[in-house]
């Protein structure tokens, strides 16, 4: 193992030992206000230097998430210093992420005419890492407008040719499914062509796995919240980075229920984990797969990059467990609801 590779490691794992513990989210359940939870994680966890600034007495949940994702993002960015190999290409995955989750919160505001709202949520840290003119997003009232706002990022060729309908209304989903198949064209041919051996192997597991996962949960959610078809659900889903077979996803999408989607789901070989993980809710299934993953990888990979993206992962769960119990918290949940909702 080089200098360089142990670095990383050891970096990651590090910085991994000082996420929230068992005992802090004890404590963290035992608050009885927001302002409680903002004083125990500002004066007992690694996430002091970034809540400082916040009032604990006016805790706004836009302005919270916009900090932690930029200590997320500070914290992957630092790690992919220390390797040159294929960190450049997964530090650029979260950027290219976090843009087209902008583009489509813009989109779904643009369906509903509430663009003003658009630049209030806008993370302010993407602006020193993006293409995307944000101020010409901003100001942008119609699809036209939009369009040429991106112009000049890889964006603009992947929508142009969508169009609204006789409503003014856009198709976001497939709109959305087109966007990701970008991101994850791109993730695919960087472990394919920079990695090689249990490196490309356990990449692809992470990202094929996780993919299945969001297949399977877009089609849940496709059939019970808007009734789509069969043929409109499987143009929604991205098959090629999945290790699910398109004969089984054809099956899903033709299901006559959330349970029979369920039972062809679990005949699979990622389905299996379904039984494993404990959840409440279908829409956790995904986040408790990718945490359940990401956490025997980063205790057991040899491989820097796969650390990274483990590393990576689980940060993003911690920073959904922290926005749920602050949620949960302000609504005045019992404590078995908020533990429900946390991702361990």
């Amino acid at each position: 193992m080089s200098a360089t590779t142990y670095a990383v490691l050891a970096k990651a794992r590090a910085k991994y030992g000082k996420f929230l513990t068992e005992r802090d989210y004890a404590n963290l359940l035992a608050c009885q206000s927001v302002p409680e939870v903002m004083v125990y994680l500002k004066s007992h966890t690694r996430y002091a230097s970034v809540l400082y600034e916040i009032n604990e007495r006016d805790v706004h949940r836009g302005r919270l998430e916009m900090l932690l994702r930029q200590h997320l993002f500070n914290e992957f960015d630092s790690l992919c210093r220390y390797d040159s190999g294929v960190s450049a290409g997964f530090s650029r995955y979260i950027v290219e992420t976090t843009e087209v989750e902008q583009i489509v919160r813009f989109l779904v505001l643009l369906n509903s005419n509430s663009t003003e709202k658009f630049i209030f949520a806008f993370p302010a840290f993407l602006s020193k890492h993006t293409e995307l003119d944000v101020n010409r997003l901003a100001t942008a009232h119609d699809y036209a407008e939009f369009l040429e706002a991106l112009r000049r990022t890889q964006y603009y060729e992947l929508l142009k040719d969508f169009q609204p309908d006789e409503k003014g209304r856009l198709p976001v989903s497939d709109m959305e499914n087109k966007l990701y198949a970008c991101i994850l064209g791109h993730i695919h041919e960087l472990i394919f062509k920079k990695t090689k051996g249990s490196e490309q192997q356990e990449l692809s597991a992470m990202f094929r796995t996780v993919n299945d996962y969001s297949i399977f949960s877009r089609i849940l959610r496709l059939k019970k919240y808007y009734h789509l078809p069969p043929e409109v659900i499987r143009r929604n889903m991205l098959p090629e980075y999945s290790s699910l077979s398109p004969k089984l996803i054809d099956r899903m999408c033709a299901a006559e229920s959330s349970a029979e989607v369920f039972q062809i789901m679990q005949s699979s070989g990622s389905g299996r984990m379904i039984g494993k993980i404990g959840y409440k809710y279908a829409s956790d299934i995904r986040p408790r797969v990718q945490y359940r993953i990401a956490k025997k990888y980063i205790h057991f990979s040899n491989n820097p990059s796969v650390v990274m993206v483990a590393f990576m992962f689980l940060s993003e769960t911690e920073l959904m467990n922290i926005i749920s119990l602050i949620e949960g918290v302000r609504y005045q949940l019992d404590t078995k609801t908020i533990q429900s909702m946390i991702i361990r």
